[in-house]
């Protein structure tokens, strides 16, 4: 559960299809949830598995095909 301290650094990040997720950084993980659900469920990745997701969108990697 993220407690109120997380609440002021998230920030958006969008797709093309306009779906979003928000992203906080949080020492040495990262947390990502629904934009349209912030009180909802939330991932964490460490800083090292996020690198790699996203070094994985940017190369088309883990685009569907």
């Amino acid at each position: 559960m993220v407690d109120e301290a997380h609440t002021q650094g998230w920030r958006s990040a969008c797709g093309e299809a306009g779906s979003c997720v928000e992203v906080c950084y949080d020492g040495d993980d990262v947390l990502v949830r629904s934009s349209r659900d912030p009180s909802g469920p939330v991932l964490t990745f460490t800083t090292d598995e996020w690198r790699n997701f996203c070094a994985g969108i940017v190369s088309g990697e883990l685009l569907p095909k």
